[in-house]
């Protein structure tokens, strides 16, 4: 592992952070509602590893395009990232209530919250880092966990 910039990092936080900005201006109906019920603990995981990945994926360098036979992981973490834009404009052209927000995406439950975890934990196999890996694990748990719950309750 080996300190420094991630130009890397940067986009994929600016992939996150710009449809995420713009969703505070257009959440779904009722939304606050199910967000006071939020299990504490799991939006304690989501607060840590929320701040831990922002950090993380911009102070190593390794996440940087490098040709290697890890390669594909980064390729693959983009794939999901690139299919998480494809969930926020789906989302934004919807009529924007709880189902749109939590439908799936090709199959893939709540991927306004997966994928991006998914493509931070390939994001950390690419780089060789396991602090990355970790992080991603514990907003996994956290997001992922909550989303999870909005949906049921919306169900």
């Amino acid at each position: 592992m080996h300190f420094g910039f991630s130009y890397v990092g940067l986009i994929f936080l600016l992939m996150l952070f710009v449809p995420n900005a713009l969703w505070t201006k257009f959440q779904p109906k009722d939304y606050d509602k199910y967000a006071k019920n939020e299990n504490r603990l799991l939006l304690a995981l989501e607060r840590v590893g929320e701040v831990a990945v922002t950090c993380l994926v911009l102070i190593f360098e390794d996440f940087n395009v490098r040709l290697s036979p890890w390669l594909a992981w980064l390729i693959a973490a983009f794939a999901l990232m690139l299919l998480y834009e494809v969930f926020w404009g789906r989302y934004f052209r919807s009529e924007k209530t709880m189902r749109d927000f939590y439908g799936s995406l090709f199959g893939i439950p709540v991927p306004g919250a997966t994928l991006p975890v998914i493509a931070v934990l390939l994001l950390a196999v690419y780089g060789g880092n396991p602090f990355l890996f970790a992080a991603g694990i514990v907003l996994g748990v956290g997001h992922i966990g909550i989303h999870l719950g909005h949906k049921k309750e919306c169900e």
